[in-house]
């Protein structure tokens, strides 16, 4: 063993250096398997790390522009000095394109040596393959040839032919001063114009600061609030309407009035990124305000913080975003008023893991950070004769809610939840105690790389601390890990304050690569996203680029999809989880269709997703349903930005209500669920490698002697290894061949020209296969 063991030292040297989670020392499973499972994240996380190793150089960015062919009908030239030797013709150029001279004057004029390259070659294949050239050309050409004339006459035409294919040689100063972001605050005139008051309510999950900054916002003459998720904007939609304070809700998706649709309220509950910085409020208030951080959707915190129109701005979130919001408001002469707060409730970190999930106890949740985990708990769970409330974020909110109500109600027999971190925010919940399942989480940094880490301060504090509810039957919180090693990790986590927050996002506006797009009118969506990001000059002292590879993987997957660009622009911030190849295919057909001026009709809809709709007997029935009331939420997002090609969001709504119901009855049975997939899959092939199946299977599992070699056999015989170690093996095996796999059918999406639901049987298939 002592070879295994060096081996699987050198895998955890590497693995701490890129923040992997490390293999024991001691454990006794086969070292092959051992490295072959390490060597498998490894190498996938390598790979993702070097995608993007540094900033792409922004040369590599510009595309050359075929050039057109000269429109003189008549060789003028030829006529006026005689045809040109191509031979001799191409001696001359490539004595020209050789010169040290000639670069460093390309140099001079904005052609560094990659563009120097591409240019060279261009105009060498333009002068020899023309029929006829410019006559100004022609004539140049044949004094030189003629030795009338010098070699480096020539660089006036070729730094002509040079601007034709890089127009942007023309116009890089106007490039970068429509890309300079240092500055964010003065693009908001109206909310400079005014002195507001900026009020911080800084405190941990369950100290009532939300509760202050809402009461603020309730006894206005006018308010907005600007919350994370639709079920947050919903709650205080609801909540204000309740205390007889007119308000409107206003999501991507949805429209609801407190008044009347012809009589806005004067108060507005919104998601972040729907919040008007046109109209002037006498109280604002932004929640979790720490998301100003995030990767993807920082901006529209960013956003506003800097442009709501308010005379009071009420900001609730993590003490660590203090520091950060005080340096932004230097650059907007502001102050910030400070109001920390407390946790009302005791928070007990327990002394020793769960181990066993025989000792899950009433008002326990479980808090996984897989779909796979949450199916292989809750069933396991179930099969301890104990009814389990399951939540994770690809669920409609009416499904979210019906689970949290039945683990809240203290009457009903559902006694244990069973969630991700989807329920760090947006969900009221009556939890006793936290476990967490795993500290491992694979993320998303802003460069757009994935990184398998421990989870954040801020992540452990904002889960860990949704345990004991103030005002609750569970007001004394307790937190625990399900593994005993994850224990004292999990203690040093929530033993110490939120990160500091460094940056704030900022993202390109539409206007901006409306003005890019002027400039480059040749370049694709994709490449002035590229051309954009790498030209931009921010104060990195403060603000970063979000990232952007979700547009972009919008704008290439709609790329030859005849649209303007304004369109383009709106259809490619649309939230789609590119993760759904049947949400990706319809988003495409949605967009062809838009592009032929077609109406999108509700029967446009219904016959692309199999409507009516009958409850899912397995789990990939059950996934299908959730992608269809994703591509329902897409209709209803683009619905309100194009209302005259999308007329029949009023039925989509009732559809998708409908569809939300049938979901909720699938989730209460996902047992089931879980136990008709493992079954019509073995019928199917007898494949006991299936992801899901496997997944499930948490007690040791009868491992099928075909797939066992000899060392293996020698172990299990000896004790050293367990099925349930090798089944693990396996799991984090198969996840990668299904992250391979969902890659594969993502970059087939454009060719795809069957509907939704042939797309999705396809999937199936070739699953099975």
């Amino acid at each position: 063993m002592q070879n295994s063991r060096s081996g699987v030292n050198l895998l955890n040297t590497l693995a701490r250096n890129l923040s992997l989670r490390t293999i024991p020392t001691h454990s006794p499973i086969s070292a092959s398997a051992l490295i072959a499972t390490k060597y498998v994240h490894l190498s996938s996380y390598v790979q993702a790390r070097n995608k993007k190793t540094g900033p792409q150089h922004v040369s590599t960015l510009f595309k050359p522009v075929p050039v057109p062919t000269n429109a003189d009908e008549h060789d003028v030239g030829s006529e006026m000095v005689g045809k040109l030797d191509k031979t001799e013709l191409l001696k001359i150029l490539n004595k020209f394109t050789q010169k040290r001279e000639i670069k460093g004057l390309c140099i001079e004029n904005g052609l560094d040596s990659y563009l120097q390259q591409q240019a060279f070659a261009s105009f060498r294949r333009y002068c020899i393959e023309a029929e006829n050239l410019p006559v100004d050309l022609h004539i140049t050409i044949s004094d030189i040839l003629h030795n009338a004339g010098h070699i480096d006459d020539i660089f006036p035409y070729f730094l002509r032919h040079a601007k034709t294919i890089f127009p942007h040689l023309d116009c890089m100063d106007d490039l970068k001063k429509i890309s300079d972001l240092r500055t964010p605050a003065n693009w908001y005139p109206s909310a400079r114009a005014i002195t507001r008051k900026i009020v911080f309510h800084a405190g941990p999950t369950n100290s009532g600061k939300t509760y202050h900054a809402m009461e603020r916002f309730l006894t206005a003459k006018s308010g907005v609030y600007c919350g994370p998720l639709k079920l947050l904007a919903t709650e205080v939609f609801n909540k204000s309407n309740d205390r007889g304070t007119p308000c409107d809700l206003v999501t991507g998706e949805e429209r609801k009035y407190g008044i009347s649709e012809n009589t806005p309220a004067d108060h507005v509950a919104c998601t972040v990124e729907m919040t008007s910085v046109n109209t002037p409020y006498e109280v604002a208030v932004i929640d979790e305000i720490q998301q100003l951080r995030d990767p993807q959707r920082g901006w529209a915190w960013t956003r506003a913080f800097l442009g709501l129109i308010a005379e009071e701005v009420h900001v609730c979130g993590e003490s660590g975003a203090l520091e950060l919001l005080q340096k932004i408001c230097e650059t907007t002469n502001e102050t910030v008023e400070v109001h920390n707060y407390d946790r009302l409730t005791e928070l007990t970190i327990e002394d020793s893991a769960l181990g066993s999930l025989d000792n899950v106890q009433p008002g326990d949740c479980i808090v996984c950070f897989s779909k796979n985990d949450i199916y292989s708990v809750s069933r396991e769970i179930e099969a301890r004769g104990k009814e389990v409330a399951v939540i994770y974020g690809g669920l409609p909110p009416g499904t979210k809610l019906a689970q949290a109500a039945k683990f809240n109600d203290p009457d009903n027999s559902c006694k244990v939840m069973v969630a991700t971190d989807a329920i760090g925010m947006g969900l009221n919940l009556s939890i006793r105690r936290i476990i967490f399942y795993s500290i491992i989480k694979p993320s998303m940094n802003e460069k757009g790389e994935k990184e398998i880490d421990t989870i954040s301060i801020s992540a452990a504090l904002q889960i860990a601390g949704r345990a004991g509810r103030y005002r609750t039957q569970w007001e004394h919180g307790y937190v625990t890990t399900f593994r005993s090693e994850d224990l004292q990790t999990l203690r040093k986590l929530l033993s110490q304050k939120p990160e500091p927050l460094k940056q704030a996002g900022l993202h390109p506006t539409a206007d901006q690569i409306e003005l890019y797009a002027y400039h480059l009118p040749k370049s694709t969506l994709s490449n002035l996203m590229d051309i954009f990001v790498n030209l931009c000059t921010v104060d990195d002292s403060l603000y970063f680029m979000c990232n952007i590879e979700d547009f972009k993987f919008l704008a290439e997957m709609i790329e030859h999809v005849p649209l303007p660009l304004r369109a383009r622009y709106v259809f490619c911030c649309s939230p789609i989880n590119k993760k759904m190849p049947f949400v990706c295919s319809m988003f495409l057909k949605i967009a062809r269709q838009y592009s032929r001026n077609e109406p999108i009709t509700f029967d446009f809809i219904t016959r692309n997703c199999g409507w009516p709709f009958a409850l899912p007997k397995t789990i990939i029935d059950l996934m299908h349903l959730e992608s269809v009331f994703d591509v329902m939420d897409l209709y209803l997002w683009l619905s309100y930005r194009f209302m005259d090609l999308f007329p029949d969001a009023m039925s989509v709504r009732i559809a998708q209500k409908e569809l939300d119901d049938i979901i909720q009855q699938g989730v209460f049975q996902i047992t089931r669920l879980l136990k008709n997939t493992e079954a019509s899959q073995s019928a199917a092939d007898g494949d006991m490698s299936y992801s899901i199946r496997r997944s499930t299977q948490l007690r040791e599992p009868r491992v099928p002697s075909s797939s066992r070699g000899r060392l293996t056999e020698r172990l299990l015989a000896q004790g050293l290894l367990t099925p349930g170690m090798l089944s693990e093996l396996r799991k984090e095996w198969d996840a990668q061949q299904q992250s391979l796999e969902q890659s594969t059918t993502l970059k087939s999406l454009n060719d795809d020209d069957d509907d939704g639901s042939n797309a999705y049987k396809k999937m199936r298939r070739k699953r099975r296969k």
